[in-house]
């Protein structure tokens, strides 16, 4: 039978494992909750678009021959800017579609025509800036910079996100999403890049649970009087 003494270490270490997991514990239970009660299309702002963005059907286009771009093609995507079509070449190259004219970027007003086509009619613009750099967690890490910021006048402090260098529509934020990248966050203890679910913090904190749990069970096996009631009675049936 287990000594007293390792029953107590047993509790200590039970016990102080329960005080230093508890908090990240009670952090995955309320992000667990978080996330199976959420609509993952509104986190996404889904709402916030028009189902059907309007489509503008273009003619009179110049053939990828008559382009002046100095290197083969290897992708060509057409674009809606302001009501103009323009070719977005290999990445790099934004070029009107019908004149071969090549633009640097798109203007703030070509950026809120791009954000009208794509969201939901009646919403209205609270203001408008550029933002050239972005840091680790800011909510529009990780896509093309520099970019357009429009603001929208709604009590969920909505934004969309235009690049500049090809005026394409990139992604809404709002309340709701950033709520969830912040519980996801402390979910995944990625406290760097908010994406890795493969941290070491989570790993250590992962094994420390499972000795946790099996210390609990360990405890109640060492502890429990029933079971040492049970014990006594197979050694006196011996």
């Amino acid at each position: 039978m287990v000594t007293r003494k390792t029953a107590r270490k047993f509790r200590l270490t039970h016990r102080y494992l329960g005080i230093f997991l508890g908090i990240q514990f009670l952090m995955w239970t309320m992000s667990g909750l978080y996330f199976s009660w959420t609509d993952i299309d509104e986190i996404h702002g889904d709402h916030f678009l028009k189902e059907v963005p309007v489509e503008t059907e273009f003619s009179g286009l110049l053939g990828t021959d008559k382009l002046d771009i100095d290197q083969p093609i290897s992708s060509l995507r057409l674009l809606d800017i302001g009501g103009e079509p323009f070719y977005w070449v290999n990445g790099a190259h934004l070029v009107h579609a019908r004149t071969g004219v090549k633009k640097q970027e798109v203007s703030q007003a070509e950026a809120l025509r791009v954000s009208e086509r794509e969201m939901k009619t009646g919403l209205r613009v609270a203001g408008i800036r550029r933002i050239d750099s972005v840091g680790p967690h800011h909510e529009y890490r990780g896509r093309p910079l520099p970019a357009y910021e429009i603001s929208y006048v709604t009590p969920e402090n909505l934004k969309a996100y235009v690049a500049v260098r090809n005026g394409a529509f990139q992604t809404v934020r709002h309340r709701g999403w950033r709520w969830f990248d912040f519980l996801w966050m402390t979910h995944t203890m990625d406290y760097q890049t908010r994406d890795d679910f493969n941290t070491g913090l989570l790993r250590a904190f992962s094994l420390l649970g499972l000795v946790t749990v099996l210390s609990g069970f360990a405890l109640w096996f060492i502890s429990s009087p029933t079971l040492r009631k049970c014990i006594r009675l197979l050694k006196f049936n011996k």
